[in-house]
């Protein structure tokens, strides 16, 4: 069983200056360490304070909600009410709907849940500036790091992989930076996971939360969760999210994120054979594997 995490008396303090009467809070934090999240009340006023694990984050995720705010509607996105940068706190508004991933749903309605999602990122995606120059230099960075990790990983998994799988990952080394120069950045919500997407049952609605990750970066990245762990083996889901996202992927983006969704497997199998972590090394199998199937 996970332990509550304790409620700072400084961030209580904080919090009570903005909710006067401040009589409730619950931790909701994720089960990780990094993961400081409590709902609160006052009286019928409800919110939820959010401890960001770095200065990055902070700052990241006060800018999306900045950016949610000026562009997806209230049942969208939460407000942001305040936030504290010597707390690392952010206070914001409660969003209708109960987390998506796990959640039982109707076939029809997963359907319907994954094309708005869809329709909402590409909201979110148009409305992005494009990036700068050091947008563009981060990216770079990024795709140079990923590919170096899955050079590394080579070496590491091959006595444990397939000739297939093991090409893939000799792909992914090889191509990832050359794919994303090719693409523009857009200004991307950086954990577009069903854990981040809230379906309000009596409304049908579709919300989107936590934006510590938002930064600009390429429109196909956003997606490697989503292909890994639920458009390899629900397709009919991904049909439905690029209906409401308006366009299927060019061929670049579709190599790219197929290569991204490689690295992330090859990553989970290094972890999991290097920490003796059978459910990572599990993971990491079935990503490769489910990606080999997808080859052409």
């Amino acid at each position: 069983m996970t332990t509550a995490k304790p409620f700072p008396p400084a961030l209580r303090d904080w919090v009570a200056a903005h909710m006067p009467g401040l009589d409730a809070y619950e931790d909701r934090s994720w089960p990780r360490s990094t993961s400081q999240v409590w709902h609160v009340s006052a009286g019928t006023q409800d919110a939820y304070v959010k401890i960001s694990p770095s200065a990055l984050d902070f700052e990241r995720e006060v800018a999306g909600y900045m950016f949610a705010a000026a562009h997806l509607g209230e049942t969208q996105a939460p407000r942001l009410l305040a936030s504290n940068p010597d707390l690392s706190a952010i206070l914001s508004s409660p969003l209708p709907g109960r987390v998506v991933r796990d959640l039982p749903l109707e076939p029809g309605v997963e359907l319907s849940l994954y094309e708005d999602a869809g329709r909402l990122l590409r909201r979110w995606h148009d409305a992005s500036a494009p990036g700068t120059s050091a947008d563009r230099a981060t990216v770079r960075s990024d795709m140079e790091d990923q590919a170096r990790e899955a050079a590394d990983c080579v070496r590491d998994v091959t006595p444990h992989l397939a000739a297939d799988r093991i090409a893939l990952v000799e792909a992914a080394s090889q191509e990832l930076p050359g794919l994303a120069e090719q693409l523009p950045l857009v200004y991307r919500h950086g954990d577009y996971e069903t854990r981040n997407w809230l379906y309000d049952e009596s409304t049908g609605s579709h919300g989107l939360i936590d934006f510590a990750t938002a930064t600009h970066g390429i429109a196909a990245s956003e997606f490697v969760w989503l292909l890994g762990a639920v458009w390899s083996v629900r397709p009919e889901l991904r049909e439905a999210f690029f209906t409401g996202y308006g366009r299927p992927l060019t061929e670049i983006e579709d190599r790219l994120l197929h290569l991204l969704t490689v690295r992330l497997g090859v990553s989970y199998l290094r972890t999991g054979l290097t920490k003796d972590l059978d459910e990572l090394v599990a993971r990491g199998h079935l990503v490769l594997d489910r990606m080999a199937a997808l080859q052409p």
